[in-house]
C-alpha cells in the first residue's frame, strides 16, 4: 500500500498498481527531457497563484525556493527519478512535497497535468527551433564560404544523373543554401504556432480558479494564451509541424551528403572528404569510408518515421487528451537531439571538402555538355531550335564515334552537319565560355554567383544582427 500512497491520483484505489502496468504506463525514461521547462511552467504557475491570491506570498517564496533546489539536482545530475511516480511531472511535484511538507501539493491548484504537459513540450520546442534555425545558419555560412573559396571550379550539372551542362561548384553549393534557408524560413513561420500558451486550460474544460492565464503566458514568454481549452490540451499539431519541417530539412542534408558520397567516390573523383570525418575497412586496407554522411542520409528515415508515428497516433482521437497521446515526445525529442547532430556534423565537414577541379574538368568537357550551347548558337544565326537540337545531335553522334569531345571535332565535319558553324562557333564551346554565358538572374556565370553569395552573406549578417539584438 505504500506505493499506492505515493501515487498523487491514489486516493480512489485500493490495490497498487501491477509492476507490468506501471512500467509500461511510465514515460519518466522520455518526458524527463522536459524537467527544467516543467520547473519553470510550475514557478510562472505558483507566482500567478500569488499574485491572485489563490496562495500566500509566503507560500509563493517557500514554493519557488523548492523548485529552485530541484532544478540545481537535476543540472547537476543528483536528481533520482522513479518510475512509479510515472512522469516528470509527479516525480517534481513528489520531490517539492518531500522538501516543504504539504504546501507542495498547493502548486497544482487550478491545474492538470494535461495543460502543464502541452505547456512543457511548447516551451522545450520552442527552444529547439531557435536552436535549430542557429545551426541551419552555420550549415549556409560553411556553404557561402566554401563557394566562395572555389568560386570558378567548373563542372558537371547533372539531370538523370547523366552530365547535361557545365555549372560552377559554388553554384551547385550555392543551391543547397538556398534550399536550407527555406528550412530555416518553415521553422521561423512555425514558431508563432509553438509558441501559444495551454497553462490554466485544466484537464480539458479551464478551471472554477480565479487565474490569469495572460500573466503566465507573459511570464513564460508565450504570445499569448490558447483561447480553446480543448484545443489547447489535445492537439499536437505542433509538434506534427516540426516534424514536418525537420522531415524536409533532414531531406535537404541527405541530398547534399548522397552528393558528398558519389563525389568522393573513385567513379567520381570530384572531391576528397577529410580523414576525420572518414573510417575505415576491418578488412579492406585501402578503404576511406564516408560514414559521417552516409549515417546522416540514413537517419533520415528515422525522422520521416516519427512523423508518420505521430500522425497515425492522432489519427483517430476524440476530444480531448487521451494516454495515446504520452506517444508524442519521444519522436520529437530524438528528432530533435538527430537534427542538431547532423546540421553541426554537417558544418564542420563543409570547410575540410577538398574538390579536385582538374577532374570535374574533364567529366564536364567529356560529355559534350556544350551541346546545348552550340545548338543555341545555331539558333542565334537563324535555325529553328529543333532543327538545331537535331543538327547538334549528329555532331554529339560524330564525336562520340571518333571518340573525342565535341569541342575537338574538326570544323569540316562539323561543316557536313551544317554551314552555320565557322571560326567563330568554337570559341563558344569552352567550359569557361559555357558557364559564363549563363548569366541570366539565377544563373551560373560567375558575376551570378558572386550576386548570390553577396545577397546571401547580407542576408546572414542581418539575421545574426537580429538574434544578438
Amino acid at each position: 500500500m505504500n506505493k499506492t500512497k505515493r501515487r498523487m491520483w491514489g486516493g480512489r484505489f485500493q490495490k497498487p498498481t501491477d509492476q507490468l502496468v506501471q512500467a509500461f504506463n511510465a514515460s519518466i525514461s522520455v518526458d524527463q527531457a522536459l524537467a527544467l521547462e516543467d520547473i519553470e511552467g510550475s514557478i510562472a504557475h505558483a507566482r500567478m497563484l500569488a499574485e491572485q491570491d489563490i496562495i500566500t506570498q509566503d507560500e509563493v517564496t517557500i514554493i519557488i525556493d523548492g523548485l529552485t533546489v530541484i532544478r540545481e539536482e537535476i543540472e547537476a545530475g543528483l536528481f533520482v527519478w522513479q518510475e512509479e511516480l510515472e512522469d516528470v511531472h509527479m516525480n517534481i511535484e513528489s520531490a517539492l512535497t518531500e522538501k516543504i511538507g504539504p504546501l507542495g501539493g498547493k502548486l497544482h491548484t487550478a491545474r492538470s497535468r494535461n495543460d502543464q504537459v502541452a505547456t512543457d513540450f511548447r516551451l522545450w520546442l520552442r527552444k529547439r527551433i531557435k536552436e535549430t534555425i542557429r545551426e541551419i545558419c552555420m550549415v549556409e555560412t560553411a556553404l557561402v564560404d566554401l563557394a566562395e573559396r572555389h568560386i570558378s571550379v567548373i563542372m558537371p550539372g547533372y539531370t538523370h544523373l547523366q552530365v547535361a551542362q557545365p555549372v560552377l561548384f559554388s553554384h551547385h553549393l550555392m543551391a543547397y543554401v538556398e534550399m536550407l534557408d527555406r528550412d530555416r524560413e518553415r521553422l521561423l513561420d512555425s514558431l508563432p504556432r509553438v509558441n501559444v500558451s495551454p497553462l490554466g486550460s485544466g484537464a480539458l474544460a479551464g478551471t472554477g480558479f480565479n487565474i490569469n492565464r495572460e500573466r503566465t503566458a507573459t511570464l513564460l514568454g508565450f504570445d499569448s494564451p490558447a483561447v480553446n481549452s480543448l484545443d489547447a490540451v489535445s492537439d499536437r499539431d505542433f509538434a506534427l509541424e516540426y516534424l514536418a519541417n525537420s522531415s524536409i530539412l533532414i531531406m535537404h542534408l541527405s541530398r547534399f551528403h548522397e552528393e558528398l558520397v558519389l563525389w568522393s567516390s573513385p567513379a567520381f573523383g570530384f572531391i576528397t572528404l577529410p580523414d576525420s570525418h572518414t573510417t575505415g575497412s576491418s578488412i579492406m586496407p585501402q578503404k576511406k569510408n564516408p560514414d559521417v554522411s552516409e549515417l546522416i542520409r540514413g537517419k533520415t528515415g528515422r525522422i520521416y518515421g516519427s512523423l508518420m508515428a505521430l500522425l497515425t497516433v492522432m489519427k483517430g482521437l476524440p476530444l480531448s487528451y487521451n494516454k495515446d497521446m504520452q506517444e508524442d515526445k519521444e519522436g520529437v525529442i530524438d528528432t530533435a537531439s538527430t537534427i542538431i547532430d547532423a546540421l553541426e556534423l554537417t558544418t564542420s565537414i563543409i570547410p575540410l571538402i577538398e574538390p579536385n577541379p582538374a577532374v570535374m574538368a574533364v567529366a564536364a568537357a567529356g560529355s559534350h555538355s556544350n551541346a546545348t550551347d552550340l545548338a543555341d548558337h545555331l539558333v542565334s544565326r537563324g535555325m529553328p531550335f529543333r532543327e538545331a537540337h537535331h543538327a547538334v545531335g549528329q555532331l554529339v553522334a560524330l564525336a562520340i564515334s571518333d571518340d573525342v569531345n565535341l569541342a575537338d571535332l574538326s570544323l569540316t565535319k562539323m561543316q557536313e552537319i551544317t554551314e552555320l558553324i565557322d571560326e567563330s562557333s568554337l570559341e563558344i564551346l569552352s567550359l569557361e565560355d559555357v558557364v559564363n554565358s549563363r548569366d541570366s538572374f539565377g544563373g551560373t556565370a560567375r558575376s551570378q554567383v558572386e550576386k548570390q553569395i553577396n545577397r546571401t552573406r547580407i542576408r546572414l549578417s542581418k539575421l545574426k544582427t537580429e538574434e544578438s539584438s
